[in-house]
């Protein structure tokens, strides 16, 4: 169980960096904001959320609850053990 969230928190870190990568920066629309006609729209100069930022949404939210799984399955492994019958060897010192 915990390799399969281990897989899904990796594919989600590759995700995100690409996907924020993806992304064009805040100071790309600046000509715009100053006067450009698109400040009279429906939402304004930045427009509506793009498929790209909803997605990153998504796949944020998938990392968050990886790393809080992740974090609390590591800090409550139990103290049972297969190999609990099998006592380490004496180790003799000469």
């Amino acid at each position: 169980m915990t390799n399969l969230i281990v897989a899904l928190h990796v594919s989600a870190c590759i995700l995100l960096i690409l996907i924020v990568l993806l992304q064009s920066g805040k100071g790309a629309e600046m000509g715009v904001s100053l006067g450009g006609g698109a400040g009279q729209t429906l939402f304004g100069a930045t427009g509506p959320a793009t498929i790209l930022t909803k997605i990153t949404t998504g796949v944020a939210i998938i990392f968050m609850i990886t790393s809080l799984t992740l974090a609390y399955t590591s800090g409550h492994r139990s103290d049972t053990s297969v190999m609990k019958d099998n006592l380490p060897a004496e180790q003799t010192t000469e």
